[in-house]
């Protein structure tokens, strides 16, 4: 793996990472909370966004407008049933969710779910380093690159990790201000 292969890949798992933190709720209504809302359309697993359009219509409520109307009771049923707990109001031909103002516990509980998914952000970060790290080490064992070239290209390695660590880190911080601002 060369550098830019790493950084390509450490780049996929940051944006990866960022659309986790866009699903957790900040007390303001927010198209990406419905980011991870599938349901059965026709025998198949799709995604939410593919079959409606959804809007905020203001800062506490949410509108989804289907593109089929007969698939409005199972979005409906599958916002009921998702991890949200927001109750969807239908209206026959819309759907709007009413997003409250999160209470402090709940917002803990959210700073704790975006520090689970910057952990497993940094897990796969250092399984691309693990891999890269591998492959040098095997490099060097065939006799294809010397000791010092794999040692120096092992460093290099490490450093490109720690700064997308960094940042995660930094990109926590930002999503655990906004949850916890009132």
């Amino acid at each position: 793996m060369n550098e830019t292969e790493i950084q390509s890949n450490m780049n996929k798992t940051i944006e990866a990472t960022q659309r986790s933190f866009n699903t957790i709720r900040t007390g303001r209504a927010n198209a990406s909370l419905l980011d991870r809302i599938s349901l059965e359309y026709y025998d198949v697993e799709t995604p939410l966004k593919s079959l409606a359009s959804i809007t905020t219509q203001d800062s506490q409520t949410i509108s989804i407008q289907p593109f089929d109307i007969s698939c409005l009771q199972a979005i409906e049923k599958a916002i009921s049933i998702s991890d949200l707990g927001m109750t969807p109001n239908n209206d026959g031909k819309t759907i709007r969710i009413n997003v409250p103002p999160l209470t402090e516990e709940r917002r803990k509980e959210f700073c704790k779910l975006a520090s689970k998914y910057a952990e497993e952000g940094k897990i796969a970060l250092r399984n691309i380093r693990r891999e890269a790290i591998d492959k040098e080490k095997k490099e060097e064992k065939d006799g294809l690159i010397s000791l010092d070239e794999s040692r120096d290209n092992q460093q290099k390695i490490q450093k490109i990790t720690d700064q997308f660590i960094a940042l995660i880190e930094s990109k926590l911080a930002e999503k655990e201000k906004e949850i916890l601002t009132v």
